[in-house]
Parts: C-alpha cells; sequence; structure tokens
C-alpha cells in the first residue's frame, strides 16, 4: 500500500475542505478544531423580509457546514492514523482495511465488515 498517495489525497482534500467551510462559516475563535455557520451580511438587517432570508440561509449554512465538517474531521483522523503508523488499520477490530476501500475513500477507518456498525 503507497500510504504517500494516500496522504497527498487527504491533503490535498483537507484544503479543499478547508476553502469549502470558510464560504459558509470560520473557525470558531472559542475553539479553533471546531467551526461555526456564519449568515451573510447584508446591511439591510432592519427589513423584517431581509432578517428573515439571512435566518434562512443561517440555518443553509449550518447543515452545510455541519456535513462538511464531519468530513473535515474523518480527514483529520486520517492523517492522524498515518502520522502515528496506524492508517489502514481498522479502528473497530484492527483488522486491515481493504485497499480498494481506501481507494474509494482515503479517510475509512474500519474495514469492509465493520463499515457499518
Amino acid at each position: 500500500m503507497n500510504i504517500e498517495q494516500f496522504r497527498t489525497r487527504l491533503t490535498e482534500e483537507k484544503t479543499t475542505l478547508e476553502a469549502e467551510l470558510a464560504t459558509v462559516g470560520r473557525k470558531n475563535p472559542s475553539n479553533p478544531n471546531d467551526w461555526e455557520a456564519t449568515p451573510e451580511d447584508t446591511g439591510l438587517e432592519a427589513d423584517p423580509n431581509d432578517r428573515a432570508d439571512q435566518m434562512e440561509e443561517f440555518g443553509n449554512n449550518a447543515a452545510i457546514l455541519t456535513d462538511l465538517e464531519h468530513r473535515y474531521n474523518d480527514v483529520i483522523a486520517a492523517l492522524a492514523r498515518i502520522e502515528d503508523g496506524m492508517y489502514g488499520t481498522c479502528i473497530a477490530g484492527d483488522e486491515t482495511i481493504e485497499e480498494d476501500r481506501l481507494e474509494a475513500d482515503p479517510a475509512a477507518a474500519t474495514c469492509k465488515a465493520h463499515m457499518n456498525g
């Protein structure tokens, strides 16, 4: 297994995810490992319709951010497993993660037998 190939793919995905996260949120100043959704500042918040639109967008951003942040955390965890020498080992049972599973998802933490458990 070419771990450097997976490291490169994960690092590239991390960069892409950070850029995508920045379009809908910002790093939480109280916890730099967390992201929080941000609404678009229109400058027209006094109008109730504009405020409602802004709140709707905030809700949409929060949903998008949640999905992106889950994937981002999976990628960060996979990169940490590479550094720890545990990449490619199932976190549920210590089996070797199948290479085709890692090809499909380089951030996979479990083998096929444990992927739904």
